[in-house]
């Protein structure tokens, strides 16, 4: 594929979904062009505004946080796993309302709850601590978040 074919598929990719510039980058090799017209093509996509990772990281956040029920930490994680820069991924962590963080936790945790057969109180708390924490849920939260919820 020539450098003009696949300016205009990525233009294309980028105008129907939200794409970082290291997954346009991979696509980019992968239709074999060399490193020069990379560069070249993801700086023409960035100055057309094709591609904003600062876009990409608040429309990814809020997209894990209220479908996938993710936390802080496992979002932190997958973003920069995709090469986001780290000032880019906390502006997108601060859009996160603490208030709706911590329900979503506690929906979390609710629904869990009424999974958990074994009602043995130490192994209930470290089923129900495990799940959070693989969510990405930061662990002081996670445990006073349990404390409540057995308490109540």
């Amino acid at each position: 594929m020539d450098y003009r074919q696949a300016l205009n598929k990525a233009a294309a990719l980028c105008s129907r979904k939200e794409y970082c510039t290291s997954e346009i980058r991979k696509k980019l090799i992968n239709w074999e062009l060399n490193e020069e017209e990379v560069a070249a093509a993801l700086d023409s996509l960035i100055k057309e505004k094709f591609i904003d990772d600062s876009r990409y990281a608040a429309y990814y956040v809020k997209d894990k946080f209220l479908f996938n029920g993710w936390g802080r930490i496992k979002i932190r994680f997958q973003l920069r796993a995709k090469s986001i820069g780290s000032d880019l991924i906390e502006e997108a962590l601060e859009q996160i309302d603490v208030t709706d963080y911590h329900e979503k936790l506690a929906e979390l945790l609710h629904t869990k709850l009424r999974q958990i057969k074994n009602k043995d109180a130490w192994q209930t708390k470290a089923a129900l601590a495990r799940f959070a924490q693989s969510r990405g849920f930061e662990p002081d939260l996670v445990f006073r978040s349990i404390d409540q919820i057995l308490n109540s």
